[in-house]
């Protein structure tokens, strides 16, 4: 059987089929035609008893591979279950940044029953990194590097590269740290192999490399190594010595997360910790529900500019028809702006002094395009209600376009500059907002073209 003939419910059913027979050959072949990441794909449908017995049957290197996969949910669940031998063992082939991501994970009985097993040296590893809080780069990097020494030859280091290779996540990258463990530079393998067999490591090597600090945001790791092309990153402490790395596939999933972060929030939904499929009623309710009943006290304020302009709407009901039209293009083009700048400022594309030159353009962008909207909708407005009403609604809408789109724009600039999460910047709460203010801005010009007074 290969990869091209079996889908996720052959694969399952193959691992329920190893599970039954106990059969560690049969998973050592699935091991070879499968990626770990396929399997571990599948290992949701099986209990937290049968992912223990799939992981037993795999050779130890190969199970901590796999393991790797599993849903950190899971993760957890089949720690509480292992005996104490197994976890140590399991322990010991994971990657450093993996094993103290899933210490952080562990309960204090689980903790106790992990640390026992190994080396000292490998429990001082796992307490360093699982001491940095989950939001900084300290937390994603890996103390499993390559060092050199400068006064080494190039076919020296790589020969070195050759005998520690099976230990460290990456070699394609070396470091150059002085006795104090300062960082003083970085070579790669490819310079390490264009290089004169004799010529030393000093000569070629590049000096003052780009770095990161173990206590900035860990976003800030991603967005090095995407804007400067890295393959790792190296981390430093506040005493400016190199404590670890950050790869390059860390800072994707990094990136991923923060992607998938930002999305929810522009949804107006907080962050669900784990599968969306296995999330709880109660978590997701809870997830939900602040901002939707804020936002309906919001929305009052649409239905109180509504009311306040009941004489208008009473002369020229026609009015009525374009009220969603109107208020919604403004909340869609709010939307879309905000969702351009809050990604900016995620990349840092741009800065928050950047609003003012971003403000001008934006008028510009939103006045196109309100004048194309507005056109397209007087058409209809001289169809519905003659010509008075497609003046109302083309000023209308001209207006509400570029209202939301300078609302949208500038709301994650300013919750940047009071140090909160432009993300937070939904797209609820500008369309709220826009449809507030769009109301105001319809009747309020209908009331001033059509010479009617409004009556509180």
């Amino acid at each position: 059987m290969t990869t091209r003939t079996m889908n996720g419910n052959d694969l399952i059913f193959f691992l329920k089929t190893i599970v039954l027979n106990k059969d560690p050959i049969e998973m050592r072949q699935l091991l070879k035609q499968f990626h770990p990441a396929d399997i571990g794909a599948v290992l949701g449908a099986f209990e937290t008893q049968q992912v223990c017995q799939i992981l037993a049957l795999a050779p130890a290197a190969e199970r901590a591979q796999l393991f790797g996969y599993i849903d950190k949910a899971v993760e957890a669940e089949v720690v509480h279950a292992l005996d104490a031998n197994a976890v140590s063992e399991l322990f010991l082939y994971m990657s450093p940044d993996e094993r103290a991501d899933l210490f952080n994970l562990l309960s204090e009985a689980d903790q106790a029953k992990v640390l026992p097993g190994l080396a000292q040296a490998e429990r001082e590893d796992i307490r360093r990194l699982a001491a940095y809080d989950e939001d900084k780069v300290g937390s994603v990097m890996t103390s499993d590097y390559a060092l050199l020494d400068e006064q080494l030859t190039a076919a020296e280091g790589i020969a070195r590269l050759r005998k520690v290779a099976p230990d460290k996540e990456t070699i394609y990258q070396a470091y150059i740290v002085d006795t104090e463990r300062r960082l003083k530079g970085t070579v790669s393998l490819r310079q390490l192999i264009m290089a004169e067999p004799s010529q030393l490591i000093s000569e070629f090597m590049q000096r003052d490399p780009i770095f990161v600090r173990a206590d900035a945001p860990r976003e800030i790791a991603s967005q090095t190594i995407a804007k400067y092309d890295l393959i790792a990153l190296p981390v430093i402490n506040g005493g400016d010595k190199l404590v670890g790395i950050v790869t390059y596939d860390d800072a994707m999933d990094v990136a991923s997360e923060q992607a998938d972060l930002d999305f929810r929030k522009t949804g107006a939904v907080g962050q669900v910790l784990g599968n969306i499929k296995d999330a709880s009623v109660k978590i997701l309710y809870q997830k939900r529900v602040f901002w939707l009943v804020v936002l309906v006290f919001g929305n009052i304020f649409s239905g109180a500019g509504i009311a306040y302009f009941e004489d208008t709407i009473a002369a020229y009901v026609a009015l009525v028809f374009f009220l969603p039209l109107l208020v919604d293009s403004g909340g869609n083009a709010g939307s879309q702006s905000a969702t351009l700048m809050v990604r900016a400022l995620a990349t840092g594309e741009i800065m928050i002094k950047d609003w003012a030159s971003m403000l001008g353009r934006e008028f510009m962008v939103a006045g196109l395009l309100g004048l194309t909207m507005a056109v397209a909708v007087s058409l209809l407005g001289v169809w519905r209600g003659g010509p008075e009403i497609a003046l109302v609604v083309a000023l209308t809408m001209q207006l509400v376009v570029i209202v939301g789109s300078v609302i949208g724009m500038s709301l994650p600039f300013i919750l940047s500059r009071f140090k909160l999460d432009p993300a937070a910047a939904s797209a609820p709460l500008i369309t709220s907002i826009a449809d507030a203010v769009g109301v105001l801005i319809y009747f309020g010009m209908a009331t001033w073209l059509l010479d009617l007074p409004a009556v509180a």
